[in-house]
């Protein structure tokens, strides 16, 4: 291996289980010079579960699923918040610190959950359930988030759907989340048909293969999976619950039904435990990588904006979340 700096190295030490030494020098110089735009501009990154651990474990300085990251986003103190992770993100980002520059790396990393409902769409789910609340999933535009009452991440969409006291509810996009939360509560729940094409193409049958093939497994599920699939499993969660599952209970060998960085970041916290990996990459997550994070640093790009009358909306929506 080529020579590293003290902090390349030390960083290494951290990531060496998951990152071959073959590959860390394609990574090093981009780290150092990243650790060095943050301090010159006085900025912090945001990076969501499920990217690779180089960002993950070497640059970010807030990581965790879509709930932690925009409770964590109200606190920061910096001038610039670069959100590795998709653009509905880098949005509710923004919504939360106004006055801050907010950057995206890449332009294009989008969700497809995001793309599967508008706010048209939602103005007319308004019109034929009158008097309904809808609460919006967090993977949406700040658009769809402004049209609705509350929104919701996987973590926390339970708590939030019965907070309304509500005989019945809309909730958008994701149907499997949906159908996955109405089975835990009396509330009845009118799903949109959006799905994550990550966790749509998870199946039971998959299950049933990994339990005859690795003995003794514990299966946990992303509530975003199909019910079958979540029936399936030992447990389901956001991506910060099946973290914390895995931290609390140690199971020997595991498997997570999510988007596999996530495994290779949980395996870098508990090395005893072995990761069994059906491996689904999430093509927009993948997006973001330490190259462009640097020129986003570097050179301003991309800056998040949000039209003022739609980011008042939405903001308010995700602070009811927040609060609940």
């Amino acid at each position: 291996m080529v020579a590293m700096s003290s902090t390349a190295a030390s960083l290494y030490d951290r990531v060496r289980r998951v990152i071959p030494p073959i590959e860390w020098p394609a990574f090093s110089d981009d780290i150092d010079a990243i650790l060095a735009l943050k301090r010159e501009r006085n900025a912090v990154i945001l990076a969501h579960n499920y990217q690779t651990p180089e960002i993950f474990h070497c640059v970010a300085d807030i990581v965790g699923d879509s709930l932690a990251l925009a409770r964590k986003a109200m606190t920061v103190d910096a001038d610039v918040i670069v959100l590795a992770g998709v653009h509905f993100m880098a949005e509710t980002a923004k919504l939360l610190n106004p006055d801050k520059t907010v950057l995206i790396p890449d332009m294009e990393a989008g969700c497809s959950l995001a793309d599967s409902v508008t706010a048209e769409d939602v103005r007319l789910m308004r019109q034929r359930y009158p008097g309904v609340p809808i609460v919006t999933y967090v993977n949406t535009s700040a658009a769809v988030k402004a049209e609705s009452d509350i929104c919701c991440t996987s973590g926390n969409a339970l708590a939030v759907v019965e907070s309304l006291g509500a005989p019945r509810v809309i909730m958008l996009p994701d149907e499997y989340l949906a159908k996955n939360i109405a089975a835990r509560t009396e509330v009845e729940i009118i799903a949109w048909k959006g799905h994550c094409e990550v966790h749509e193409r998870f199946t039971a049958a998959d299950i049933r293969e990994l339990r005859e093939a690795h003995s003794g497994v514990t299966v946990l599920a992303h509530p975003e999976c199909p019910p079958e699939v979540v029936a399936e499993a030992d447990f389901a969660g956001s991506t910060a619950a099946m973290s914390d599952y895995v931290g609390r209970h140690k199971p020997a060998r595991v498997v997570l039904m999510t988007e596999c960085s996530m495994s290779d970041n949980v395996a870098v916290e508990h090395p005893e435990v072995e990761f069994i990996r059906p491996c689904n990459l999430c093509p927009h997550m993948k997006r973001i990588t330490l190259a462009n994070i640097r020129s986003a640093l570097k050179h301003n790009r991309h800056v998040v904006t949000i039209d003022e009358s739609v980011a008042l909306r939405a903001r308010l929506a995700v602070e009811r979340m927040l609060a609940v």
